[in-house]
């Protein structure tokens, strides 16, 4: 591994490192807190949360769109707002900058509907269609970016939510040149309010 790519996977886990320590605080700060009563409790709610992901970027460096023979590696934060149980919206950064190929790259700012399919005890499986843009070594500028997904989270308390798996599949549009990488990433939230 050149050091690059190690100074890069130190940073990595830094910020991961920095994040569970966040919510670890969090969770015990709000462990005292007072319980409210259901007829005074908000219909909504704000979640944040990273994540960690492996994407297969639809480019190899040759100028065309073709499967890479490396994955990408990387990680992100998310951020979901509940509005009611059916209403939701979910915000994505994701970082996919280890394990380049020609140092090949992308990172992704997604926006959009997240539509719950059910609560099945403490699982919820659902789907979303994000949009937004993305950007990449291999690009001169931004592309306009769909990602269509779904997942599962899987609520362990009040305040923290695991996230085993969320699939994406994205389409890129550069230079009337469509690409279509997929991935799958997992991760952790908090409740904030």
């Amino acid at each position: 591994m050149n050091t690059l790519n190690t100074k890069r996977v130190n940073l990595a886990l830094r910020w991961m490192s920095a994040l569970l320590g966040l919510v670890a605080v969090a969770v015990s700060v709000s462990a005292h807190a007072q319980v409210v009563a259901s007829a005074e409790q908000k219909r909504w709610s704000l979640s944040a949360g990273g994540i960690g992901s492996s994407f297969q970027p639809d480019y190899a460096g040759v100028g065309v769109a073709q499967t890479s023979p490396t994955k990408l590696y990387g990680v992100g934060v998310y951020v979901d707002w509940k509005m009611s149980r059916l209403i939701q919206t979910e915000g994505e950064i994701r970082y996919e900058k280890f394990n380049q190929y020609l140092n090949i790259n992308e990172t992704t700012y997604e926006f959009g509907p997240r539509i719950p399919i059910a609560t099945f005890k403490r699982i919820t499986p659902y789907g979303k269609l994000l949009f937004g843009f993305g950007t990449g070594s291999f690009l001169v500028g931004k592309s306009a970016l769909l990602t269509y997904g779904g997942g599962v989270d899987y609520r362990i308390s009040r305040k923290l939510t695991v996230r085993p798996f969320d699939i994406e599949y994205q389409r890129w549009n550069v230079k009337n040149v469509a690409m279509f990488p997929y991935g799958m990433s997992a991760g952790i939230s908090y409740r904030i309010f």
